[in-house]
């Protein structure tokens, strides 16, 4: 019988190693290896090969996935390479596990992040074109008027990155604070839109990201409630994970 091949990187997700795309970075870095040989990006491997991560070798995730939603403390970054960087999400949640974010909140932000060994989740729910709800709490150094209101809910262009933001829910809370709901996950986005008007971010936090809410306190974490996962794949169904998805679900779209 022929054996089952899986692209390298899509192994290294479903182990639960890492997602795609830092399993991409890894395999582009040479640090990963197939029978002790250094393989090129799309390389498949077959369940008899042995591969390993900077020597060490990967054993396929026959376990439940882990779902874990975390409230990331400011000065916490979100990365899983524990060589770089000190004050890294790993080491701070010390999970028994090795696991992952989905996603990144800035070294500046708190609240709500998703970690998990579940590879192939990731990018279903970080693709913009998926439309995922993420909301956040930010406080601003002076005072909103209506006009910044109106701005942010109906675009920001951000020259450095020649993109304008897609539309979104803006609510006042208060002098200097509002809500924002978001389905694009640019760099910094919420900030440089700020800075774009004027404004500087002074507090930021995301308190929900798609069905889950953000309900344990900063530094701390817990599992994904069977409802709440139950949901969450739910709104996952139509979702594609990569850019070929796309193309082909418009295809479909159109005919």
């Amino acid at each position: 019988m022929e054996e089952k091949l899986t692209r390298l990187n899509k192994f290294l997700s479903e182990a639960g190693y890492c997602s795609r795309r830092e399993g991409d970075k890894l395999i582009d870095a040479g640090r990963v290896t197939i029978n002790g040989i250094v393989p090129e990006m799309g390389t498949k491997v077959s369940p008899s090969d042995v591969v390993a991560v900077d020597g060490k070798i990967i054993e396929t995730n026959k376990e439940k996935p882990v779902y874990l939603a975390f409230n990331k403390p400011v000065g916490i970054v979100c990365t899983t390479d524990t060589n770089v960087e000190k004050d890294n999400i790993i080491d701070f949640i010390k999970y028994p596990k090795r696991i992952f974010p989905i996603g990144r909140l800035d070294k500046l932000s708190d609240g709500l992040i998703f970690m998990t060994d579940d590879g192939d989740i990731v990018n279903k729910i970080l693709r913009a074109s998926n439309n995922h709800e993420k909301e956040y709490l930010v406080t601003v150094d002076k005072a909103i008027s209506q006009t910044f209101i109106n701005r942010m809910a109906s675009g920001i262009y951000l020259e450095d990155l020649d993109k304008t933001t897609k539309k979104c829910s803006v609510k006042k809370i208060d002098s200097h604070t509002f809500r924002i709901t978001l389905t694009q996950g640019l760099n910094r986005q919420i900030r440089r839109m700020c800075e774009y008007l004027t404004y500087e971010v002074t507090s930021l936090r995301r308190v929900r990201i798609m069905n889950i809410k953000l309900d344990v306190p900063v530094g701390e974490h817990r599992n994904f409630t069977e409802a709440e996962l139950k949901t969450l794949h739910l709104l996952l169904e139509d979702s594609t994970k990569n850019y070929e998805e796309d193309k082909a679900r418009n295809r479909r779209r159109r005919n």
